[in-house]
């Protein structure tokens, strides 16, 4: 073993003497080559619908010079990140030959030896690469910088454009944050506080986790004790002193932005003509659909709706369904605790929301508003033998015909079964397929009650082809990407494929907001009849319900408002937490649709569809003394008569019951 060591050690002094070779050959190039630009290097600026900035990435809104920073955070900051700083010429030979010791001995990862110059161009040039290749890259542009700046100029850089959590860049930013003071106020205590939260601001920021903040804190304080910069009793003081944050209360405004700006450099990173290390075009201005009132008051609607002791989470989408822009975006409730996106990052159960493919798929294949099959408990039993015995919402029965459109507004899970067996499961599948939906759908007797798993957003777009009648559209955040010599790298193609049946997709949006109609009370009442006397102008709406999972999703030719509320371990729901999803949807709505009419934000009758009275729960014509009247559509030529047969007297034993 020790013959080995001696072998692995050899081998590494052998490397380090020609890498040092190497490097000094490379330093004397790149020392007699141009400059390389720090000051808007990998910058970027977010930008909302009307044009004002709303996020800034590697570029501090206040930079500050050393002078103007506290001598403690200085201190603890080179002590803990990188002890040799003013050493080196921007690696830490020692540290690497050491590091790669260690990690080769006990065969794990232990030790890292970034110094402060490599985290530095990795943090100004490297954000989207994340291939081998950037360990290379990091390399080249630690060499530029140590080469054309002095150590002051690449702290200086360092400290003013460093992630301290909660979208704070930039020490000057931090400090006001989380202490309400300048940088160079900043005392022993608060210094070290802050001092640790780079290595992981998700885990050591103190208003995410105190405690782990604290033990981050000892250790900085240790490496100042050890190091002479301060005393053991000045250690204990700082340690024991009691911290005032202030970020708290400042937390509302930035937790608006920082799950849409998330989602914008994910989608950044899938758009081609953007490389993945751009240096070059010294900074970006990336244009976004994000509507920031909507976005403050869709997080405010949230905080609001759910208890603050709840653990329970949400993801929350707006989108116009015209373009595919989506205008708000939430991936969670607190981006402090989690900034896992469970908006694009998260794919969940959707419940009775696959019923609105499933009825487009009815209507496609002749069914109509008025189409019957009888509410009953019923199992069926199919060619293999086995039976499947779905059950409505507590086991409530009409146990006679209804009409689809009294299917929809009570999302009887017995007759959409009945729809899509009578189908087939093709035509449902192929139905989600057009209008964007990729997720994987098993075709399984349980396919329309939303048992298979989406994401928010494809759901979202999935239902914008209902909301714009019948185009398919790409969800999208960004519409243009510029580079500071304004040059445009990218623009949103918000192009339009018409999938659906416009005629067909008028009459479904108008069943859809029979789940808010007290016409519809009968039996059972519509699914969402608690907002009748809330909602001011017109929506469709679909509500999805699982064990573990519930879906709102409404809309009209203005916005589609998708909102989904489970927890994150998949326990199961209460009673109680069914209605944050459904407040959430129509509060946030309602704010953004407030002003507009619904002669501008509803749809005009197609004129080969015909408008019908007739009793909304069996879907009959009406007769004279009916108690119960609804104005139905249907194309021309399929309007209902008294005597349409009920749908399972077509069902034979290939299609099974």
């Amino acid at each position: 073993m020790k013959r080995k060591k001696s072998k692995i050690f050899r081998f590494i002094k052998i490397m380090l003497v020609l890498f040092l070779l190497t490097m000094g050959g490379i330093f004397v190039y790149i020392k007699t080559s141009p400059k390389l630009e720090i000051n808007s290097a990998n910058s970027f600026v977010l930008y909302d619908n009307t044009g004002e900035v709303f996020f800034q990435g590697n570029e501090s809104k206040t930079w500050v010079s050393l002078d103007d920073i506290s001598d403690y955070l200085i201190q603890a900051t080179i002590y803990t990140e990188d002890k040799n700083f003013y050493k080196h010429h921007g690696f830490d030979f020692l540290r690497i030959l050491k590091a790669t010791y260690v990690n080769i001995t006990s065969g794990t990862t232990k030790q890292g030896a970034s110094t402060i110059t490599q985290q530095y161009a990795k943090n100004l040039f490297l954000d989207f690469d994340k291939t081998w290749k950037r360990k290379w890259d990091e390399m080249w542009y630690t060499m530029r910088i140590e080469a054309n700046y002095s150590k002051d100029e690449i702290l200086e850089g360092y400290l003013n454009t460093i992630n301290y959590g909660h979208g704070k860049y930039g020490i000057e930013n931090a400090s006001q944050f989380y202490f309400n003071k300048p940088a160079k106020d900043l005392d022993l205590a608060e210094a070290t506080m802050l001092t640790g939260i780079p290595k992981s601001p998700s885990n050591y920021s103190p208003l995410v986790n105190y405690d782990l903040a604290k033990e981050r804190q000892l250790l900085i304080l240790n490496l100042l004790v050890e190091n002479d910069v301060i005393t053991e009793e000045e250690k204990n003081q700082a340690y024991q002193e009691e911290l005032v944050f202030s970020g708290v209360e400042q937390q509302e405004e930035l937790e608006t932005v920082m799950y849409y700006q998330d989602a914008v450099i994910k989608e950044l990173e899938t758009i081609d003509s953007i490389p993945s290390s751009y240096s070059d075009t010294k900074g970006l201005k990336i244009y976004t659909n994000l509507d920031l009132n909507a976005q403050k008051n869709l997080e405010k609607t949230i905080r609001e709706t759910i208890p603050d002791e709840s653990e329970i989470e949400t993801a929350a989408v707006m989108m116009n369904p015209n373009t595919g822009g989506i205008i708000a975006l939430v991936g969670g409730r607190d981006y402090s605790k989690s900034s896992f996106n469970r908006a694009t990052d998260s794919m969940r159960q959707v419940g009775s929301t696959m019923k609105s493919y499933l009825y487009y798929a009815a209507l496609e294949n002749g069914f109509t508003s008025s189409s019957a099959f009888t509410s009953e408990a019923t199992t069926f039993t199919f060619n293999n033998q086995s039976d499947y015995s779905p059950r409505n919402y507590n086991n409530t029965y009409g146990n006679k015909p209804i009409s689809m459109a009294t299917a929809i507004a009570y999302s009887e899970n017995i007759y959409a079964v009945k729809t899509h067996l009578f189908l087939g499961s093709d035509a449902l599948i192929n139905v989600a397929r057009r209008v964007g939906i990729t997720a994987k759908l098993e075709d399984i007797p349980s396919l329309p009650l939303g048992t298979n798993e989406i994401s928010i957003i494809e759901m979202a777009a999935g239902y914008s082809a209902f909301a714009n009648l019948g185009y398919k559209v790409e969800p999208h955040l960004i519409e243009k990407v510029v580079d500071a010599d304004g040059k445009v790298l990218y623009q949103a193609d918000n192009s339009k494929e018409l999938v659906l049946n416009s005629s067909l997709t008028f009459i479904l949006n108008n069943m859809l907001t029979g789940t808010y109609d007290p016409d519809y009370i009968d039996y059972n009442y519509p699914t969402a009849i608690a907002l009748a006397s809330k909602l001011t102008h017109k929506y469709a709406l679909k509500s999805g319900t699982t064990n573990t999972d519930n879906w709102n999703i409404g809309f009209n030719n203005d916005i589609v408002s998708a909102v989904w509320v489970g927890y994150d371990d998949n326990q199961s729901l209460n009673t109680s937490e069914y209605k944050y999803a459904q407040n959430i949807w129509y509060e946030s709505v309602e704010f953004y649709e407030q002003g507009k009419s619904d002669e501008d934000t509803w749809y005009q009758k197609p004129s080969n569809v015909s408008a019908v009275l007739v009793d909304p729960i069996s879907g009959k014509p009406v007769t004279e003394d009916a108690t119960k009247k609804k104005l139905m559509y249907f194309i021309k030529g399929t309007e209902p008569t008294a005597t349409d047969p009920v749908f399972d007297e077509k069902v034979t034993e290939e299609n099974p019951t």
